[in-house]
C-alpha cells in the first residue's frame, strides 16, 4: 500500500499592509479606527478579518503624531502597519483582538512569520504607554474551527505561542521579526482560526504578516533571514492555552 503524500507548503496570505483601501486620518494623529475590514478586506479576493474593538491603522510616514510623526529609520514598516492596545486597567482601555480564518488542508502547521514594534498613539484617550516605554508581548492562539465561520476563536486550542518585541520611544518603531509554528494537526476538518491578541505593553503594532500551511515547521515558502529574528517553535500541547500575564 502506497502512503498518500500529503500537500505541499502552501502560503495562505501574505500583506504589508502598504495598500489600505480608503485610509482616512480620523482622529489627526496619523491614526485611523476604521475597521481592518474596510481598509483590508478582499485583499485577496474573498478574504475577510475578524476583529474585536478598534484595532487601529497607523500612518507611519505622517507628521502629525506627537507633533512631529513617527520615527522607522529601519524601513521595516513602510508607510502603514496596524495597532493593538491591551491594557484595559488604563482610561479608555480594550484588549483588542484580530482573529484570521484558514483551512490548512491536511497540512499539520501553520506558520506565520510577521514584525512587532512598541509604539503609541496620542489620540484616542492615548498615550497608553509610560514615558519610558513598556515591553509588547503577544499572544498567538491557533483554535480549531470546523464549522469554517469567521470569528476571533473559541472552543478548542490547537496551539498557542507568546512573543516578546523591544522597548522603545512612544513615536520610534523598532520591529522584531517574529516566527511562528502553530500546530495544527490536531484540526476537525483543517479549518482554524489565528488570534492575535497584544498581551502587554499597553499599546504596540504588527506589519508583514505572511502565512504559510506546511508539514514542516518553520517552512514559510521561502528563505526567511534568521538573524534578529525571535524564532517561536516550541509548540504547546494540544488544549492547552499559554498562561495570560497583564501589563
Amino acid at each position: 500500500m502506497v502512503t498518500p503524500v500529503k500537500a505541499s507548503t502552501t502560503v495562505l496570505y501574505d500583506q504589508d499592509f502598504e495598500n489600505p483601501t480608503g485610509f482616512v486620518d480620523t482622529s489627526g494623529g496619523d491614526v485611523s479606527q476604521q475597521s481592518v475590514n474596510s481598509l483590508y478586506g478582499n485583499q485577496p479576493v474573498g478574504f475577510a478579518f475578524s476583529q474585536r474593538f478598534t484595532v487601529e491603522t497607523l500612518l507611519i510616514t505622517g507628521n502629525s503624531a506627537f507633533g512631529t510623526g513617527y520615527s522607522d529609520s529601519s524601513g521595516v514598516g513602510g508607510n502603514y502597519a496596524l495597532g493593538m492596545l491591551a491594557d484595559t486597567s488604563i482610561p479608555g482601555g480594550q484588549d483588542d483582538l484580530l482573529g484570521l480564518a484558514f483551512n490548512v488542508g491536511d497540512n499539520d502547521f501553520l506558520n506565520a512569520r510577521l514584525d512587532i514594534s512598541s509604539i503609541d498613539s496620542d489620540k484616542n484617550n492615548g498615550p497608553f504607554l509610560p514615558t519610558d516605554g513598556a515591553l509588547p508581548v503577544f499572544e498567538f492562539t491557533l483554535f480549531d474551527n470546523p464549522s469554517g465561520s469567521l470569528g476571533t476563536g473559541s472552543g478548542l486550542v490547537l496551539s498557542s505561542q507568546q512573543a516578546s518585541g523591544s522597548i522603545s520611544d512612544r513615536s520610534v518603531f523598532d520591529w522584531t521579526e517574529v516566527l511562528l509554528a502553530l500546530d495544527a494537526s490536531a484540526s476537525t476538518n483543517g479549518n482554524v482560526i489565528l488570534r492575535i491578541d497584544l498581551l502587554s505593553g499597553n499599546y504596540a503594532a504588527l506589519d508583514n504578516l505572511r502565512i504559510v500551511a506546511s508539514n514542516t515547521p518553520g517552512d514559510f515558502g521561502k528563505s526567511v533571514p534568521e538573524p534578529a529574528s525571535t524564532l517561536v517553535f516550541c509548540i504547546i500541547g494540544i488544549g492547552l492555552l499559554a498562561s495570560r500575564t497583564n501589563a
